[in-house]
């Protein structure tokens, strides 16, 4: 028979064994980020249509083609987020978060969703992990914002990338820039895109960011930022370069990395892959974006923020085959002997499960061989067999299935005496889930 359906194009169903791989990565991206202060919030997954076209700019590829927008039964507009920071700065706002301490540090795990042409590497619905920092305006804070992001990337073991840097300036002297742009592609008109001859007038900026190659050869030779810079944004471009250096983070400097969203101002900058299956793919990226808070109607504050894609770097990392954790095995499976053998391995499981021990035991009615052949195929750490003779001695052989050794434990003791066997077996039981990644950390 038949699939009814697929799932939707651009999208993905993540299995077990993988959610086990993401799941890890979403952890170590949240607890890095708590090492340098910033603490989850979590946001609505659909937002009002007017804040992204505030936000992120109805001149960007991001408003103009890209955005999920429904009017729902009330006849709003509502989008699914296409990016995390708009939503975030709202609900700071919302909440009275910008008026405690600055500065205010956040971080979240995050679905988007955009509709673009699905490829490896982009889907239309994608995971980031994203940081927002509002409150701070020196070079220090986009350092230690970019040096968040190589700790996490450090921290799982991703490596082979390279970091590009730019900044693109204040208002005040981008202006300057972008009539100097509009001169330069205005001699070049023929041969833009009908997007990019929309661009020309309202943001030129964003034919730098046009993926057309026709485009994108006439912007390689376009006025590059870094020469119209003020004097400010020079020197905090300058700030920015000399603690990255004094980090020991290496990157290059980039002066067509503009980044797609309007509300970025001065340091922007963009992880990208330089494995073989993956080069080129920009894994994160992120920047400076002093003027978002108050387009969105709050008072002026210096902002920043980065979102790292999962997605991407889960690729990368498997790409790469760097150390995964593997998918949990059973500890214990046990088999048994009649119903009331039954009852008995459900109330121990039960005990063992509240300890956090993964133990199962057979409910499809199985023959003992069969119920044997499928703790193989779980890959059980440890057996045990229950049967009326067990439950009237009150002990029970407990296999190793590693090395077949069997030791008889008691029934009246069982939880405390396998968890005692757990910790002391050769190989990772429950209670060292992760262990195996503090050598990453280490190493890093």
């Amino acid at each position: 028979m038949a699939l009814i359906t697929k799932a939707v194009r651009g999208t993905r169903d993540v299995l077990p064994g993988e959610s086990q791989e993401l799941r890890w990565l979403e952890r170590v991206a949240l607890e890095t980020a708590e090492a340098f202060g910033y603490f989850e919030i979590r946001t609505p997954v659909f937002e009002h249509t007017e804040l992204f076209e505030r936000s992120v700019g109805d001149t960007t590829d991001v408003v103009q083609k890209e955005m999920y927008t429904f009017r729902d039964k009330g006849d709003r507009s509502i989008t699914l987020r296409p990016e995390g920071t708009a939503g975030v700065a709202r609900a700071c706002l919302e909440h009275g978060l910008l008026a405690e301490a600055l500065p205010q540090k956040v971080s979240y795990i995050t679905t988007c969703y955009r509709y673009e042409k699905p490829q490896s590497g982009r889907q239309r619905e994608f995971t980031q992990f994203g940081v927002e920092c509002f409150g701070a305006a020196s070079p220090a804070a986009d350092a230690e914002l970019i040096s968040l992001a190589t700790t996490f990337y450090a921290t799982v073991g991703l490596e082979s990338y390279r970091l590009e840097i730019n900044s693109i300036g204040c208002p005040a002297c981008r202006a300057h820039y972008l009539d100097e742009l509009r001169k330069y592609f205005r001699t070049r008109e023929d041969n833009l895109c009908p997007t990019c001859l929309d661009r020309l007038d309202r943001n030129p900026m964003r034919i730098l960011d046009c993926k057309s190659p026709i485009c994108a050869a006439e912007a390689a030779l376009a006025p590059r930022i870094t020469e119209y810079l003020c004097e400010e944004c020079a020197a905090h471009f300058t700030g920015v370069k000399t603690l990255l250096e004094q980090l020991e983070i290496p990157y290059m400097v980039n002066p067509r990395v503009v980044r797609g969203l309007d509300y970025y101002t001065r340091t922007v900058f963009e992880f990208v892959s330089e494995l073989p299956q993956t080069d080129g793919l920009v894994i994160g990226a992120g920047g400076r974006y002093d003027g978002l808070i108050e387009e969105l109607g709050g008072q002026h504050l210096p902002s920043l923020g980065f979102g790292l894609g999962l997605d991407r770097s889960w690729m990368h990392l498997r790409a790469a085959e760097a150390a995964l954790p593997e998918r949990r095995r059973c500890d214990l499976f046990l088999a048994t002997r009649g119903e009331t053998a039954l009852a008995a391995a459900a109330r121990y499981a039960f005990e063992l499960r509240g300890d956090g021990v993964m133990a199962l035991y057979d409910v499809t009615g199985r023959s003992l061989k069969a119920q044997m052949k499928y703790a193989d195929k779980v890959k059980a750490r440890f057996t045990a067999v229950l049967g009326e003779e067990e439950l009237a001695c009150g002990t029970a052989k407990l296999k190793h299935m590693a090395d077949g050794s069997e030791e008889t434990i008691s029934l009246s003791n069982f939880a405390e005496e396998l968890e005692q066997h757990l910790l002391h077996s050769e190989e990772a039981s429950l209670f060292e889930l992760f262990s195996g990644f503090e050598s990453i950390k280490e190493d890093s």
